[in-house]
């Protein structure tokens, strides 16, 4: 073989070992029916705040304490635990990504990202000043 070819082959199974290392880092998210199929193992869920169900959190005394319902787009619900501070306007976002896992029934989350609240939608009443129209 030629030292291009070998190096060729070199590169390509380098690209391949590449590839498959990224593949272990995409995030896949699971409802809540198959997050308690995979009890015990780290998932990521995509879900809302059952907000029929009390949220508890109290600063004063165990500012490290959170816990509320989740609810997914099926109506799955599950009792969230979260061992930190509340994040703020938690209330008000649309969706929450919680990272976790399901032990005992419930979900032991380690991290919350909030999803965008509506306040950054359109507003309909707002003046667009790129078409403003001049006449002469």
């Amino acid at each position: 073989m030629k030292k291009t070819h070998i190096i060729l082959l070199l590169l390509i199974a380098a690209s391949i070992v590449v590839l498959i290392s990224y593949t272990g880092d995409l995030t896949t998210y699971e409802t809540i029916a198959s997050a308690r199929e995979k009890e015990g193992k780290f998932v990521n869920l995509i879900a809302k705040i059952d907000k029929t169900q009390p949220l508890v959190y109290d600063a004063v005394k165990d500012p490290n304490y959170l816990t509320f319902t989740a609810v997914d787009t099926l109506g799955n619900s599950i009792k969230v635990i979260y061992h930190n501070n509340k994040p703020t306007d938690m209330e008000k976002s649309e969706r929450l990504v919680l990272k976790g896992k399901v032990q005992n029934g419930q979900f032991e989350c380690k991290d919350i990202l909030l999803k965008c609240p509506s306040k950054y939608k359109d507003n309909p009443n707002s003046i667009d000043k790129s078409q403003t129209t001049y006449s002469n």
